[in-house]
């Protein structure tokens, strides 16, 4: 059974407490932003994610599980991870293409370049982690909650009043799916900076979320300060030169 058919089987208010009193069972904070997550879960079918739940699950397991993924997504923020080494190994032919264009690299330097990539790959695999938590902290008191774990389907962060907002790192990487609604309510869209250019949008989310906090450099100082305090947010190979 998939979670959409369980909150459709106990209905609103039936998924809504079940998941309640399973929240008490996993020692998470119920009342905290969970059930303001749960409770546009249960509201509206649409923003069920549709990738919990299997055949031998009944209404029950299906909840417990959206809990669990809510749960291993908070635990797992960057502040806290300890990511995984890079699943692919680097091809020894871009290093041969990189020197037939500039001949006057070493083969030292081509080992180098290779590896700042593999590194680059993994700061950018941290990126949207870090500007969530950065939101989630700076949000929270203006009613604003994580859907930690993509436990909203679309969305990102649900506000007390039934706000939804979908956040992107970039303007090219929007998903075509925020532009669905919520009982007529829309998703709000936003990202940081344009794909073309160097030009930020943090005034767009302000103006959204009612606050004036928010600015690359505020982010710029916690994600820096989340890495040097949690360094394995990030992988450095170990046969990595520059580590």
């Amino acid at each position: 059974m998939k979670l959409l058919e369980s909150i459709s089987k106990l209905g609103e208010e039936g998924a809504f407490a079940a998941a309640a009193d399973l929240s008490i069972q996993l020692q998470i904070n119920w009342d905290e932003e969970v059930k303001y997550l749960f409770r546009v879960v249960a509201a509206d079918l649409n923003r069920v994610p549709g990738n919990i739940g299997g055949k031998n699950d009944d209404e029950i397991t299906t909840i417990k599980k959206w809990l669990e993924k809510y749960k291993k997504g908070y635990e797992g923020r960057a502040s806290q991870r300890l990511s995984n080494p890079l699943g692919t190994v680097a091809d020894p032919v871009i290093e041969k293409i990189i020197g037939a264009r500039l001949s006057n690299l070493t083969n030292e330097d081509l080992k180098k370049i290779s590896f700042a990539h593999r590194l680059g790959m993994s700061a950018e695999n941290i990126l949207g982690l870090l500007l969530e938590e950065y939101l989630s902290i700076n949000l929270k008191p203006r009613g604003w909650h994580c859907a930690w774990g993509e436990t909203v389907k679309s969305v990102d962060f649900v506000n007390e009043d039934g706000s939804l907002l979908q956040i992107k790192n970039r303007s090219n990487s929007e998903n075509s799916s925020s532009s669905a609604i919520r009982n007529g309510t829309e998703i709000e869209k936003w990202y940081r900076i344009k794909a073309d250019r160097i030009e930020y949008m943090w005034e767009t989310l302000n103006q959204i979320c009612d606050t004036t906090t928010l600015s690359e450099e505020a982010f710029v100082d916690f994600a820096t300060s989340c890495v040097r305090n949690n360094p394995g947010c990030i992988v450095v190979e170990a046969e990595n030169p520059w580590g």
